[in-house]
């Protein structure tokens, strides 16, 4: 089973750079319904016989310029793990400080996102299990954060990942093997 997995492309929306705890989590809203920028993809071909999107709008307009009108599958367990403002405040902080703040607090449970990192393991086993039921080869597009627990997911599961782990740039891809 080869599995191609792609991070969604650019997304046409620039975030504040300084902002308070109720305009971050205004950008972060905006940024999941904005569009992406229309571009050229390099994707390997995989013989796929299924193409998975996220629920979130920029993987199926990603996909569809990368593999044209297919029959997208659409699942909610490969969404973007949710980020929320870290604390509450008026004053303005740099994006940094949302986004650092709020992937520590996911990274250790806090209540005060939106989902834990041992929901994230659970909802990327869930669909690697699925994956490896249906035993077929397939492109999934999702997203750049998730991407890394998701392929930890897999390698627990004996996949093999050609290409890197982490890092991923817009429209960029990896390979997992069983």
């Amino acid at each position: 089973m080869k599995i191609v997995i792609i991070r969604h492309g650019e997304v046409d929306y620039k975030m504040r750079k300084w902002s308070n705890s109720k305009e971050v989590s205004q950008d972060y809203k905006m940024y999941d319904q904005a569009p992406v920028i229309s571009a050229e993809y390099n994707v390997p071909k995989s013989g796929s016989q299924a193409y998975y999107v996220s629920s979130l709008s920029r993987t199926l307009e990603t996909a569809k310029a990368m593999f044209g009108e297919q029959d997208y599958i659409v699942s909610e367990l490969i969404d973007e793990v949710p980020l929320s403002a870290s604390i509450e405040t008026k004053l303005r902080l740099p994006l940094a400080f949302w986004n650092i703040t709020g992937r520590i607090q996911w990274l250790f449970n806090s209540k005060r996102q939106k989902e834990s990192r041992k929901e994230t393991i659970i909802r990327a086993e869930r669909f690697v299990e699925d994956l490896v039921s249906k035993n077929e080869d397939c492109a999934i597009v999702t997203h750049g954060f998730f991407m890394i627990t998701l392929l930890e997911v897999m390698k627990k599961k004996g996949f093999s990942i050609k290409g890197k782990s982490s890092g991923f740039a817009n429209g960029e891809c990896t390979i997992a093997e069983i």
